[in-house]
């Protein structure tokens, strides 16, 4: 039976295999001292001094009990993310370019008779009054998605039959399944609304 995976599972158990492969690539994690950790592009951090970071601590996330033993076995977000693409948003990693520039490499499958399929086909909203159009790219979704996690529980896969809107998905429907929960967040606007009304036809 097909397993329909979530983008959160598959995104935390990814964020420990990161690929040291390519290392001629500067575009990719460098070798680097022990006690530092690689940035895409070269330059490294020092993982023993203190300095802004956007990841908090595991003892400090209050998610983890700082008290349990086993806590130091754990991997620190700082140092899983921080060699992966930056992001401005969300969990401050572009998920989309670890996977696609093979940083990432997370399984795609538990059994193997799960069949994967990658849809590259682009959806135009076009009712969003006087913002840019919406365009929904179906590769980026399905690269880490099995469709049944979409169709026909949270979007019917008919061209007009979902009453998409803003305040639907800032409630939790619709595209804010995800987004602002596992995904990047709703505040990041053109990510979505990225089509100029102006430019529609040759976006098609």
């Amino acid at each position: 039976m097909p397993i329909a995976f979530s983008a959160i599972l598959i995104a935390c158990a990814s964020a420990a295999t990161v690929s040291g492969q390519d290392q001629a690539d500067p575009g990719k994690p460098q070798a680097v001292r022990e006690g530092e950790t690689s940035r895409p592009g070269g330059g490294s951090i020092d993982l023993n001094h203190t300095f802004a970071s956007p990841w908090k601590r595991l003892e400090s996330d209050g998610i983890h009990d700082p008290s349990n033993p086993a806590l130091p076995l754990l991997q620190q977000p700082e140092e899983a993310l921080s060699t992966l693409p930056p992001a401005l948003e969300g969990n401050n990693v572009d998920w989309v370019k670890a996977l696609r520039d093979g940083y990432i490499d997370p399984r795609t499958n538990i059994y193997p008779e799960t069949k994967v399929n990658i849809l590259d086909t682009d959806v135009l909203m076009e009712d969003t009054a006087n913002m840019p159009i919406v365009l929904f790219p179906h590769r980026a979704h399905t690269e880490w998605l099995d469709c049944s996690n979409c169709h026909d529980g949270i979007f019917k896969a008919k061209k007009g039959a979902n009453n998409v809107d803003m305040f639907s998905i800032l409630q939790g429907e619709y595209c804010g399944q995800c987004h602002g929960a596992v995904a990047f967040p709703l505040t990041q606007c053109q990510r979505c609304h990225s089509v100029p009304r102006d430019d529609e036809a040759g976006a098609q």
